[in-house]
């Protein structure tokens, strides 16, 4: 009985050990990554922030509040037009980042699409790849860092500069009890292309330039706090200003009028449940990188040292023949 016992724990030990790294290394690689399908919206506000008055003679003036409404929905049917040519899983975000006053209308909208290998995060080139409706090609990342992000830089993709610069690695930070890495990033004064979707009907940013001689300048300091898992941002935060500088707009040549200047964060409840949907899926992440296979590994070795056990045990006491 003993030594049947002791050849089930053996099987159980092989069990065991084979699995775990299958998990870590066959398992982790495949199943870890961004699903096609994800939605996700993030509301920020900017609090006494500086604004251009478009309808109150283009003046910029102090208003409570700025509202930004990101979206990120799934594009899950041209992501498989374009993993059947890319030989991978590729997840494209269909985004938008809408402005809105404090009357609530519209300031401006910009639409990007992102495409990006699902696992790495990594930009992947493809038709479709905008923002605004201007082709771009991006390098580096944007909107999430890689899972199990390392503590150095990585290049980060600019929206309104449409180019991609370092985004620095400062420190580990402790946010709403997680610990995060802490990156920062700051582009200097960039001309910048006017949205295409202006709060004025009829007005595009071609004939404000071409009519005008005024351009858009931009510069801004982005903060994110990165839960290094998972590689999602449990908090972000951007300093940001834009001017109308030179033409008619901003008062001729040499002329600057302040479009928007303001300190942008994420409003509070989206802070509170970004941090649960993070903390949730770093749990995820863990068990299948690190928990399970150290689990299997573990359980592995003490089965396999009860089989030898009983197994020793059955040698030194074996059965008594009966009479």
């Amino acid at each position: 009985m003993r030594r049947r016992a002791s050849l089930v724990l053996l099987a159980l030990a092989v069990f065991c050990t084979a699995l775990a790294p299958l998990l870590r290394w066959y398992a982790y690689p495949r199943l870890a990554k961004i699903p096609p399908s994800q939605y996700q919206e993030v509301v920020l506000e900017a609090k006494d922030a500086t604004l251009l008055d478009y309808f109150g003679g283009m003046r910029p003036k102090k208003v409570d509040k700025v509202t930004i409404v990101q979206t990120l929905k799934g594009n899950v049917e041209a992501s498989r037009e374009i993993e059947a040519d890319a030989g991978k899983d590729v997840v494209v975000w269909d985004a938008l980042s809408y402005v809105a006053g404090p009357d609530g209308k519209m300031v401006s909208q910009i639409p990007e699409r992102y495409i990006f290998d699902a696992h790495t995060q990594e930009p992947v080139h493809a038709t479709g790849e905008m923002v605004d409706g201007d082709q771009v090609r991006r390098e580096g990342i944007e909107f999430k860092f890689p899972f199990f992000t390392e503590p150095r830089d990585y290049l980060y993709f600019d929206a309104q500069t449409r180019t991609s610069a370092p985004i620095h690695y400062v420190g580990p930070r402790t946010f709403r009890g997680m610990d995060v890495y802490y990156f920062e990033q700051t582009v200097p004064w960039t001309k910048v292309p006017m949205p295409k979707k202006m709060p004025i009907e009829g007005i595009d940013p071609a004939t404000v330039e071409a009519a005008t001689g005024t351009t858009l300048w931009y510069t801004a300091k982005r903060m994110f706090w990165v839960d290094p898992v998972t590689g999602a941002p449990v908090n972000g935060e951007q300093i940001m200003e834009q001017e109308m500088r030179g033409g008619i707009a901003a008062g001729g040549e040499g002329g600057k009028l302040t479009a928007f200047a303001g300190h942008v964060k994420m409003r509070e409840d989206y802070v509170e449940h970004t941090v649960k949907l993070v903390s949730a899926n770093r749990a995820k992440v863990l068990t299948l990188h690190t928990y399970a296979p150290i689990g299997l590994t573990a359980t592995g070795a003490l089965l396999l040292a009860l089989s030898l056990w009983l197994e020793s045990r059955s040698r030194r006491h074996p059965p008594t023949a009966k009479p």
